[in-house]
C-alpha cells in the first residue's frame, strides 16, 4: 500500500448529536489497522455507563447467650455372649478334569516382500501475484461542520484480488516399500488329565451363644452452650459509574454504498416496531428518521448521532437490522 502524506483521516466524534471531524492520519492516530475490504469506520463519543449495586449494611452486630441442657438417658439392649464359638477341621479331597490344549510345534516366522512405487499426475495452482488492498476516499458529507470537506469523508478499504496460473507435474503417489509377511506358527492338539481343585481343608464354625439384657445408659450428658444471635442487616441500592464516556476507538459504520433504499426501509420499519416515529416509510434517511435514530441511541446507551449515512453498526445490530 503506498504511503499517504499530509492527508487527514476521517475521525468522527459525536457532540450534541452531530459528528465533528478530527485530524487523525499522520497526526498521532492512524486509520484502522485491522480493517477488511468493504468496511467503513468513524470515531464516536459514547455516554457514561452506570450500574445499580445492591449491598447489605450491618445494623446490629452478632451476639451470644448461654443455654443449659439437662442430661438425657435411654434404655439400651445389649447382647452378651454366654458360650464361645469354635471350629471343626474337615479334609476335602482333590477333583480332576480332562482338558484339551494346543501345543506349538513350529514357531512363527517372517519374510520380506518388495512393493514398487506408483506415480500420478497432479495439477497445481500457483499464485503469481498476491492479493492487496488500498484505501478509497468516499464522498464528503454536505452537512460537514469543518471548512475542509475532506474532514467529513468516509474511507473504505478495497481489495485487489491475487492472480494465479495452473501447472501439471508428476509426483509419487505411493513410494516403494518393503512389507513383512508373517508365516504363522504350527500347533497340534493334545488331551490330558489335570487337577481341577486341589485337596483342601475346610473349617466348620460352631457359632457362639448369646442372650439379650437391658440397661440404662447416658444418652446425652448435661451441658451448657452458647446460642448465637445472628447479626441484622438492611439492603441498600446505589448507582455506580462503570465506565466513563468519551472518545472511542474506531467504530465500523454503514458505508454509503450499502445505504440503499432497502436498508433505509429496514431501519424505518425497525424503529417503528420498537416504538420510535421515523416519519413516512419512504426509504429516505430524512430529518425525522435521523431524530428517531438518535432517540433510540440515547435510550439504549449507544453512541448518539448520524453523519450522512454513517450509522454505527452497533446501532443497526441493536435495532435488529443486522
Amino acid at each position: 500500500m503506498r504511503k499517504l502524506n499530509s492527508i487527514k483521516a476521517l475521525a468522527m466524534i459525536l457532540v450534541a448529536g452531530v459528528f465533528v471531524s478530527v485530524s487523525a492520519f499522520g497526526q498521532g492516530s492512524d486509520l484502522p489497522y485491522d480493517a477488511k475490504p468493504g468496511q467503513c469506520y468513524a470515531k464516536c463519543l459514547v455516554p457514561d455507563e452506570y450500574e445499580t449495586v445492591t449491598e447489605q449494611i450491618l445494623t446490629k452486630e452478632e451476639s451470644t447467650k448461654l443455654s443449659i441442657s439437662k442430661a438425657e438417658y435411654r434404655m439400651e439392649e445389649e447382647t452378651v455372649m454366654v458360650k464361645e464359638g469354635y471350629t471343626v477341621l474337615e479334609v476335602v479331597p482333590p477333583t480332576y478334569t480332562t482338558v484339551t490344549e494346543e501345543i506349538m510345534v513350529k514357531e512363527a516366522s517372517t519374510k520380506l516382500k518388495t512393493v514398487p512405487a506408483t506415480y500420478e499426475t497432479v495439477t497445481e495452482t500457483l499464485m503469481i501475484s498476491p492479493a492487496t488492498t488500498k484505501w478509497v476516499k468516499g464522498k464528503a458529507s454536505t452537512k460537514c461542520l469543518s471548512k475542509d470537506p475532506n474532514d467529513c469523508r468516509v474511507w473504505c478499504l478495497k481489495e485487489i484480488p491475487a492472480q494465479y496460473k495452473t501447472v501439471k507435474r508428476q509426483v509419487v503417489a505411493t513410494p516403494a516399500t518393503t512389507t513383512e509377511v508373517v508365516i504363522p506358527a504350527e500347533y497340534k492338539t493334545v488331551t490330558k488329565t489335570v487337577v481341577q481343585n486341589p485337596a483342601t481343608t475346610r473349617e466348620t464354625t460352631v457359632p457362639a451363644e448369646y442372650r439379650t439384657v437391658k440397661r440404662q445408659v447416658l444418652d446425652r450428658p448435661a451441658s451448657t452452650s452458647q446460642v448465637v444471635i445472628p447479626a441484622e442487616y438492611k439492603t441498600v441500592t446505589t448507582r455506580r459509574l462503570v465506565s466513563a464516556g468519551g472518545f472511542t476507538e474506531w467504530r465500523e459504520v454503514l458505508c454509503e454504498s450499502d445505504a440503499n433504499p432497502q436498508t433505509i426501509r429496514k431501519i424505518q420499519l425497525a424503529l417503528k416496531e420498537k416504538g420510535y416515529d421515523p416519519g413516512p416509510i419512504d426509504n429516505i434517511l430524512g430529518a425525522q428518521t435521523r431524530d428517531a435514530i438518535k432517540q433510540f441511541q440515547t435510550d439504549n446507551g449507544l453512541a448518539v448521532g448520524v453523519q450522512g449515512t454513517s450509522i454505527p453498526y452497533e446501532t443497526l445490530k441493536a435495532m435488529g437490522v443486522y
